[in-house]
């Protein structure tokens, strides 16, 4: 069983809309709920914790513990964090309102396994490092090179030592398992499709859109 942490704080500046994305709708409900209603069927999910300003709590019917957002993600997730209280804890943007339950069990196996896990898809693109005005430096090996996605899922205890760790040195971390790997454990990337996409711009709005159009029609 497990806590999961729905991250619904964020601003999404780079969406360029008054209203934070994850409360935009797509088709039937706002992108938030995808997951929220997804995590509130599974047996496996012990309790939701939503992180989000007041204003937009009354959005999420149902069971839902409520934890204050924090000015970044790292400590949204502590305040997510301090409200949970199983032992296994997810953490998931809810502007990734595509993620498939069929993941889930691999994800929460990996984590038992390793201490913290994520799921990720292997980069197909050819990546290169380029300087601050554009310049290429080098291509990377693509081989060895993954693109993370939430959920992410960690023991609790050892999520406390991370955040331990992370504060004690002043340090700042863009997912959860980036926080394990600054401890020299390690974690475990469960590979997923592209599908699990998250909402940043109003392209990839559209792209969710026809995704689920075409989920509909198949079961039409």
């Amino acid at each position: 069983m497990a806590s999961v942490i729905l991250l619904a704080g964020g601003k999404g500046t780079r969406f360029k809309s008054p209203t934070p994305k994850q409360f935009l709708p797509l088709k039937e409900k706002i992108i938030a709920l995808y997951s929220f209603d997804l995590f509130k069927s599974s047996p496996q999910i012990d309790e939701i914790i939503v992180v989000c300003d007041l204003p937009y709590q009354h959005f999420f019917s149902g069971p839902a513990i409520f934890a204050p957002p924090g000015a970044t993600r790292q400590l949204s997730v502590f305040s997510g964090l301090l409200k949970s209280r199983s032992e296994m804890i997810l953490v998931h943007d809810s502007a990734r309102p595509l993620f498939e339950m069929q993941y889930l069990p691999p994800l929460l196996e990996a984590a038992e396994r390793t201490g913290a896990a994520a799921l990720g898809t292997a980069v197909t693109s050819t990546i290169k490092h380029v300087s601050s005005n554009h310049i290429v430096e080098k291509t990377l090996d693509r081989t060895h090179l993954w693109e993370i996605q939430t959920p992410q899922a960690i023991k609790r205890d050892l999520f406390f030592k991370a955040f331990e760790h992370m504060h004690a040195h002043n340090l700042e971390a863009t997912d959860d398992i980036s926080m394990i790997e600054m401890l020299n454990l390690p974690s475990e990337i469960v590979p997923c499709t592209p599908r699990n996409l998250k909402i940043t711009t109003p392209f990839d709005l559209i792209l969710a859109e026809t995704l689920l159009s075409k989920d509909l029609c198949a079961t039409n």
